[in-house]
């Protein structure tokens, strides 16, 4: 089965202030791609992040690309 973001990933208005989070974590997915855009790589994170999966990170990019698709002007 396909790994699907949405089961990886919420936003709960007490937890970040509302940022999308990993399931049972404070830890949010604008970070994760904040480091792997710094270029820190997979296994970094994983160290650095206990809680991290492989799953997690790849759930990350999932939701970055469907909200990238998204029909919607960000910058003029």
């Amino acid at each position: 089965m396909a790994l699907k973001w949405q089961d990886l990933i919420e936003e709960r208005k007490g937890v970040m202030m509302g940022k999308p989070v990993f399931k049972g974590t404070r830890l949010t997915v604008e970070h994760v791609l904040r480091e792997l855009g710094t270029g820190m790589s997979h296994d970094e994170l994983l160290d650095n992040y206990p809680n991290l999966t492989p799953e997690h990170i790849q759930a990350a990019q999932q939701y970055a690309a469907d909200l990238l698709a998204m029909d919607q002007i960000i910058y003029q």
